[in-house]
């Protein structure tokens, strides 16, 4: 039986407990999950994207069933190349809905043989977002609980701390 594989696309600029909880949920849905970073130049993006993939893989630790990548280009192009049939895609409040709704609806205009999954976060993780923990972060507030102890490390860094 052939495995069944998702792609967990984003920035992840930095992975945060809310990022974790999707993958941790996704891994009882799916044999694989690749969380797919997105190089996206028009982002200003904190941390590079090597340092984000390393990040990850840390985060991940020695994880088979999670895999870390990279990805340039239109997301479905990708998606099938990896061999999966769906996207997993995090909704944190009805406020994420409308553009996530959008991107499915193009991406299955694009292709008709990728899925897109929606999963709310846990509740705890319902306010989460890597944007919120950088500028907490940013202003030497408290990310414990927020983000795994590697990422709060690295934050602590670039923010000189």
């Amino acid at each position: 039986m052939p495995l069944k594989i998702a792609v967990y696309p984003g920035s992840f600029d930095p992975i945060t407990y809310g990022h974790l909880d999707i993958i941790e949920r996704g891994l009882r849905i799916f044999d694989k999950i690749i969380v797919a970073v997105a190089k996206n130049s028009e982002k200003n993006s904190l941390f590079p994207t090597d340092e984000r993939i390393a990040l990850i893989k840390e985060v991940l630790g020695d994880s088979e069933r999670a895999e870390v990548d990279t990805f340039t280009g239109l997301l479905v192009d990708y998606v099938r190349d990896q061999g999966a049939t769906v996207i997993i895609r995090g909704l944190r409040a009805v406020s994420d809905f409308e553009y996530e709704f959008q991107l499915a609806q193009m991406n299955r205009s694009i292709t008709q043989d990728i899925e897109t999954l929606f999963m709310m976060t846990s509740v705890p993780y319902s306010y989460l977002s890597s944007s919120i923990v950088k500028e907490v972060s940013s202003l030497n507030g408290p990310i414990e609980g927020l983000v795994p102890p590697a990422v709060k490390k690295a934050l602590d860094a670039k923010f000189n701390r």
